[in-house]
């Protein structure tokens, strides 16, 4: 389980999906500048999910009006989460395929794909079969919920990779587990759950060389084991928790080059959140100053960067 391979560079397209702790990682590489585009269907939490996201991209297969259901007065795919759904059909179809030109756009070009996977209970649909990557709040009696086996959850992730290296042969693909726990599925559940993930990762990497792992899970597990890392909900990570795994990510995939670069970007950031409490001074018009030095010198380097605050 071996997370070595290419190098995150500002020239690098990054592409993550999956579950909520990807949005950890998205969130920090969007404050410090990077392109990268975060979970286009929002937060998915299982493979099968996963897997048909991207099957569909690679297809180019749309969302018709067949692929949404109406439920509390909006309009919803079972595929997506919440945040695509819409107040008519043809408002939701077209908010999915806009997602799904996004995603396609990313699988095909990205030189980065992070996929954070979360558990391994899904809930399948009644009516129709299919696993469900959200229930929108459909009642519980209308799914039955399944815990995958370890040999689906390898046969997923070996469909991933060959879905993506169809169409991009040359993106590095890592899969992580998420370390937040699924306190829902019961101590033991999620613990049955996350041994899943990890056996399914490991089993698909024994068959296919090309995919890497970075082990969030086992970070957060074995030296994150105070609840001083952890938010109010003792479940989800705070800001120190999430810090400690960002500086580990960080270690392995950027070299020391853009690290620098990352803090020229972040003491940036920070400057332009600073509150003024007198734009009057010669004091701020210098520290102003000092800023715009710095937006022009990072915007020269890297053109993609955009910065909010000051002209």
């Amino acid at each position: 389980m071996n997370p070595a391979g290419k190098k995150i560079s500002y020239e690098s397209d990054i592409l993550l999906l999956g579950s909520c702790f990807v949005e950890n990682i998205g969130e920090r590489l969007e404050h410090f500048k990077f392109r990268s585009v975060l979970n286009p269907f929002g937060i998915i939490y299982n493979t099968t999910s996963i897997t048909r996201l991207i099957d569909r991209a690679v297809r180019s297969e749309l969302f018709t009006a067949d692929d949404v259901f109406e439920h509390r007065s909006l309009y919803h795919s079972y595929e997506a989460h919440s945040q695509l759904s819409a107040s008519s059909v043809e408002a939701a179809v077209d908010k999915l395929n806009g997602a799904l030109d996004v995603l396609k756009e990313s699988v095909n070009n990205s030189t980065h794909i992070f996929i954070t996977l979360g558990t391994a209970w899904v809930y399948v649909e009644n009516n129709s079969g299919q696993t469900v990557a959200n229930c929108h709040k459909v009642p519980q009696e209308e799914f039955e919920r399944k815990l995958q086996d370890v040999e689906t959850i390898r046969d997923e992730i070996l469909k991933i990779h060959s879905l993506i290296s169809s169409v991009n042969p040359e993106a590095q693909i890592v899969f992580t587990v998420s370390p937040v726990r699924h306190l829902k599925d019961g101590f033991t559940g999620n613990q049955v759950s996350k041994a899943h993930l990890v056996a399914g990762l490991n089993a698909a990497m024994q068959s296919e060389e090309q995919l890497s792992y970075f082990p969030s899970y086992e970070v957060v597990m074995d030296e994150l084991r105070d609840y001083r890392f952890y938010a109010t909900d003792l479940l989800h990570l705070n800001e120190m928790g999430i810090t400690y795994v960002w500086e580990c990510f960080s270690k392995v995939y950027f070299s020391e080059p853009v690290r620098e670069a990352m803090k020229k970007v972040d003491n940036l950031q920070k400057g332009l959140r600073h509150r003024v409490f007198n734009a009057e001074s010669e004091e701020y018009f210098k520290f102003r100053e000092k800023l715009e030095r710095q937006k022009k010198d990072l915007m020269t380097r890297f053109p993609h960067m955009k910065f909010e605050g000051y002209a």
